[in-house]
């Protein structure tokens, strides 16, 4: 799977230790920064992150910033993807579950990295439950509001 990776200054030590997991798993990482842990604005590289989710160019994505909702709220502004901000696996088992939620957003200030892993394998080895009916048609309601009001990309 190829999977969008993005972060801030707070995020990059997690960020590069859940790389390193994933390449591990054989996925191949799209990483659009940052590289280091000079203060940065979150912007500049999850919202390219987010934009090659929506466009299709990588089926998930996994952005760390400080507590994770940063890179939810830019995610979420762009057609076709689908944020969850997970602090524990039973978060992220949900997220997948019955949103089906494509990009994954974790908190590098608010948990640690042995939770995050948790979080990231559980996330990534969880299938959405759209054969039962009130699933697909709640993630089918979130699309309809996603058509409706963001214009998809080019």
């Amino acid at each position: 799977m190829r999977i969008a990776m993005a972060n801030d200054h707070a995020g990059h030590v997690l960020k590069e230790e859940i790389k390193d997991y994933l390449q591990s798993e054989g996925h191949e990482i799209v990483d659009f920064g940052t590289y280091n842990e000079e203060s940065c604005d979150l912007s500049d590289f999850v919202y390219p992150a987010a934009v090659a989710v929506g466009k299709g160019s990588v089926e998930r994505g996994i952005f760390v910033d400080g507590v994770g909702y940063g890179s939810a709220m830019i995610a979420n502004k762009i057609h076709g993807v689908y944020a969850a901000v997970c602090q524990d696996p039973f978060c992220a088992q949900l997220a997948r579950q019955h949103t089906d939620s494509n990009v994954l957003c974790i908190g590098g200030k608010i948990i640690g990295s042995v939770l995050a892993m948790e979080i990231v394998k559980t996330w990534m080895h969880t299938e959405h439950q759209g054969a039962v009916e009130k699933y697909a048609r709640r993630v089918q309601k979130v699309k309809d509001i996603n058509d409706k009001h963001l214009k998809p990309l080019d």
